[in-house]
């Protein structure tokens, strides 16, 4: 994919510089709308991985262990993009245009492409995909953006990059071999994830394979676009699908 005003583009959205940069108003405006609604880094209504993240720092250090979650996660943000744009030199901001309208297409063909794909699987049982529906609109939204960071910092980047690294380390896999293995297992662990807590859905086998099949088409796209398209494509996905329920 060549845009005439950006040659090269393509490899450019996996590069660091970009990729981090483009997610960091994700979390921004997650962290922003979350503390205005609840008052609080850890209490209150916030998305489920944020809160697995932040519980786990919290254990080990109280409320310094979250200041410690956050110093990493920005900091350690800052430092790859430093780092990056020293290699690879100057940030060009028509790259960001191209992910935003990148992760938007993807965001809107989503839905239906993990759809017939559990379709497909499930021969034809009709789906039933719950969506936050006990929530007002701002709550809504503000899960969303945390979906689109926090799951996939944790269930792309930790989870799924853990076992293919454990895969190889551990089993003496090939990279494929070990990306596969990450690749499914990671999907079953965060479709699981929507059914554990007190907000989460009743378990059914339609939701619960269509998760599965997105997990799988989220990581294949991480893989292919970097974190940040990744990201802004599960969080626009989600809002897309509270506007289309508040309408």
């Amino acid at each position: 994919m060549t845009i005439p005003f950006l040659p090269g583009y393509w490899r450019q959205p996996t590069a660091p510089r970009y990729s981090l940069l483009f997610a960091f108003p994700l979390l921004a405006a997650y962290e922003v709308l979350a503390f205005t609604l609840s008052h609080d880094a850890i209490t209150g209504v916030r998305n489920g991985a944020d809160v697995i993240l932040k519980s786990t720092f919290l254990a080990l250090g109280g409320r310094w262990g979250v200041v410690v979650f956050g110093v990493l996660l920005v900091g350690g943000g800052a430092v790859r993009v430093w780092r990056d744009t020293n290699a690879n030199g100057p940030i060009r901001g028509g790259v960001f245009v191209g992910m935003l309208v990148e992760a938007v297409c993807y965001a809107l063909v989503f839905g239906s492409i993990a759809g017939v794909l559990t379709s497909l699987l499930l021969g034809g049982l009709p789906l039933a995909i719950g969506q936050f529906a006990r929530f007002d609109v701002a709550t809504q939204l503000m899960i969303s953006l945390g979906a689109g960071l926090y799951e996939e910092l944790l269930f792309r980047v930790i989870v799924v990059g853990g076992l293919a690294l454990a895969g190889r380390a551990l089993f003496g896999w090939r990279p494929l071999a070990a990306g596969i293995f990450a690749t499914i297992v990671g999907a079953v662990v965060f479709s699981l994830f929507h059914y554990v807590g007190p907000y989460g859905d009743a378990f059914r086998l339609p939701s619960f394979t269509f998760r599965a099949v997105a997990g799988v088409l989220f990581s294949g796209l991480y893989l292919l676009r970097g974190f940040g398209v990744t990201a802004w494509t599960h969080a626009l996905y989600d809002i897309f699908l509270t506007i289309a329920g508040v309408g």
